[in-house]
């Protein structure tokens, strides 16, 4: 009998086979996802140690283009400070790459110099409402003004964006309309930091159009300062505390007639009797008799003749002049320098300044008129203003170069406007003639002919003797406070990063006031 054997197949076999496959799959896909991933990681890990690297590389490039740019700043040694000068000229330059032997790192470099803007902690209410019209304010309308007391009155601030805190003060006004056009667009533009070399601050306002309008951080600044010195650096004198015989020691430029006194000894006490100025126009009016001394020789002086009379006086004293009237009294209107020196306090040089304001302008009608004889000549007040001071110290703050300054800041200055400020920057500009000054200061080439002293001014048409008053509180010729940016520049010129400084170099050590570094 045979026996059979039935097979049975089941079918979760097969089924057990398919899902070990599948399972494979997916094993080897969560995997590879797992692989790529960590590639993935690895190369970003990377590439974030490469830009790093490159960062830090591109740092160093730019700090060292910084330190380059310091040592040139130091050894300048030109009493003046033009924009005709190789230090206001874009600096490139390359240093060894310290990890990668044979590569070079780029270097760009600007200086601004920080005198070519309008310091916020020494402007008037006058000069910043100017300021304001130009970076988009209604000169006209009241609240202009408002804001301009308010800024005055929030004085000092430590940095210019320091004005953002300033009731009634706009994003525009501020940072101008580029710059809130790339706000907006959600980039990082910043006062000095840009993703491309900045362009020449100097020009930057000749470029603007009503696209682009530059703000208060474009054309403000609080670090501005010269030295207290003359051009030939020696200390300034100053004319509110000075005794006598430092006034006595004042001389004018050589240009304007030096090589003598201005201030005898009797002017010079007359003029502390008067002091406390203000200001450097307040010196044109000046008295050569002060309130003082006119009461001590009130009584010994007098404007008629023996007889009592003031008639025919001046047509009569050329051919028998009187030089005493009555009581022993001196006819000012007579006498000659000789005889005003015996009077109390009267010296020679008050005595000729009488004599001369007589002769220009007439006789005197009485004794008071006595008093409008001013102590300087126009000459003499323009060739003692490189040589005086009004305020103490080592530094003077907030003062404009005109040999840097933009015409559209300079327009800003009183007494100012855009004609006089052009023919400002188009004589420094213009080729020296064979004898001029600027010649015989450096071997170094210097382009156009920049100021030397603040008494050039005055050669200009433009410039009349009122305006040189009244901008002469404002200006200088040259500075001692400078904004240098240095930036890490790529092979395709990407900034890789950028340092910043504002230094001061008035004294023998070159001292970084501001640092920062992206």
């Amino acid at each position: 009998m045979m026996l059979f054997t039935k097979r049975f197949t089941y079918p979760f076999h097969k089924e057990q086979t398919g899902l070990s496959l599948v399972s494979t799959l997916w094993i080897l896909t969560i995997l590879s996802i797992l692989a790529t991933q960590l590639l993935y990681s690895i190369h970003i890990e990377q590439r974030t140690q490469r830009n790093f690297l490159d960062r830090a590389k591109y740092h160093y490039a730019a700090k060292a283009g910084f330190e380059w740019t310091l040592a040139v700043m130091q050894t300048d040694q030109t009493p003046f400070d033009s924009s005709g000068e190789s230090w206001a000229e874009p600096i490139a330059g390359q240093v060894e790459d310290g990890v990668q032997l044979g590569n070079f790192l780029n270097y760009q470099v600007t200086v601004t110099d920080e005198a070519s803007k309008v310091n916020i902690n020494t402007a008037d209410a006058g000069l910043i409402s100017n300021l304001l019209a130009q970076v988009g304010a209604s000169p006209d309308d009241a609240q202009t003004e408002e804001l301009a007391n308010t800024i005055v009155d929030g004085q000092p601030y430590r940095t210019v964006r320091d004005l953002a805190r300033v009731a009634g003060m706009t994003s525009e006004l501020l940072y101008g309309t580029q710059q809130m056009a790339a706000f907006t667009q959600g980039t990082t533009n910043t006062q000095g930091t840009s993703t491309s070399i900045a362009p020449d601050p100097s020009t930057a306002l000749q470029s603007t159009s009503a696209d682009a309008q530059p703000g208060l951080v474009d054309l403000a600044t609080i670090y501005s300062l010269d030295a207290s010195t003359d051009p030939d650096g020696e200390a300034l004198v100053n004319v509110n505390t000075a005794d006598a015989e430092q006034l006595t020691q004042i001389e004018t430029q050589p240009s304007q007639g030096g090589g003598q006194p201005v201030f005898s000894q009797a002017e010079a006490e007359s003029l502390i009797q008067q002091r406390e100025f203000d200001g450097f126009s307040a010196l044109i009016d000046v008295q050569a008799v002060s309130d003082e001394l006119f009461n001590n020789i009130r009584n010994q002086i007098t404007t008629e003749d023996s007889g009592g009379n003031q008639e025919n006086q001046e047509s009569e004293e050329t051919n028998n002049p009187q030089q005493q009237g009555g009581d022993g009294q001196i006819n000012i209107n007579t006498a000659d320098v000789e005889t005003l020196e015996s009077l109390n306090g009267i010296d020679q040089g008050i005595a000729q300044r009488i004599v001369d304001h007589r002769d220009s302008q007439g006789l005197f009608q009485n004794i008071d008129a006595i008093k409008d004889v001013t102590m300087l000549t126009q000459q003499e007040f323009i060739g003692i203003v490189d040589k005086i001071t009004l305020k103490d110290g080592e530094t003077r703050n907030g003062l404009i170069n005109i040999n840097t300054a933009p015409a559209e800041i300079l327009a800003l200055l009183p007494g100012m406007d855009h004609q006089k400020a052009q023919a400002i920057v188009t004589r420094r500009e213009q080729d020296p003639p064979d004898d001029a000054p600027v010649l015989s200061f450096t071997e170094e080439e210097i382009k156009g002919n920049p100021f030397t002293n603040i008494s050039q001014l005055s050669e200009l048409e433009e410039i009349d003797f009122e305006t040189f008053g009244e901008v002469v509180d404002w200006v200088t010729y040259r500075s001692h406070g400078y904004r240098i940016e240095a930036n890490g520049v790529d092979g395709t010129g990407r900034v890789v990063s950028t340092c910043i400084g504002i230094i001061d170099r008035t004294g023998d050590q070159v001292i970084v006031q501001y640092w920062r570094q992206d």
